[in-house]
């Protein structure tokens, strides 16, 4: 065993996730970024009478201000990117942040698309391991993993 040199990062870094399946992603991230400060803002789909299509729902936010920090917004799949879109626009409320960054385990080309159009594009970097190349007629991601948050913590109720 022996001692090495490594980096830290100067800026404050607010650790930022989408409720409730980004929870064990931000607890990965916490294990890097253990100075950061947290963020968490709800949103879900909320499915309308018959057929496929949802709207994206807030209820819930508790942020330390952002205004000029660094902005980690977590969350596993990102399948349209609509949510993280409102999960950032919610966070704006308490500042807004020198820089941006967007991290998902998967996401669809889609997704990537409209969070690379709806956000900073000077300030704003996507992190992912995988793109995959559609989204069905649910909008979940194809392959993808199905639901991450029923997968992680069991059906909603």
């Amino acid at each position: 065993m022996g001692v090495t040199d490594c980096m830290e990062s100067k800026d404050k870094i607010v650790l930022a996730t989408i409720l409730r399946a980004g929870l064990p992603f931000h607890n990965g991230f916490l294990n890097y970024f253990d100075r950061a400060e947290n963020a968490f803002v709800s949103a879900y789909r909320k499915y309308k009478e018959k057929g496929d299509s949802f709207d994206v729902l807030i209820e819930y936010m508790a942020s330390p201000d952002i205004e000029g920090k660094t902005l980690i917004i977590v969350d596993p799949m990102l399948a349209t990117g609509s949510s993280m879109e409102l999960g950032y626009r919610a966070l704006l409320n308490n500042g807004v942040p020198k820089k941006i960054h967007v991290a998902s385990v998967i996401a669809s080309r889609q997704a990537i698309d409209y969070v690379a159009e709806k956000f900073p594009e000077d300030k704003t970097t996507i992190w992912t391991a995988a793109i995959d190349p559609a989204i069905n007629h649910h909008s979940y991601i194809v392959p993808g993993l199905g639901d991450a948050g029923d997968l992680a913590f069991g059906e909603k109720l």
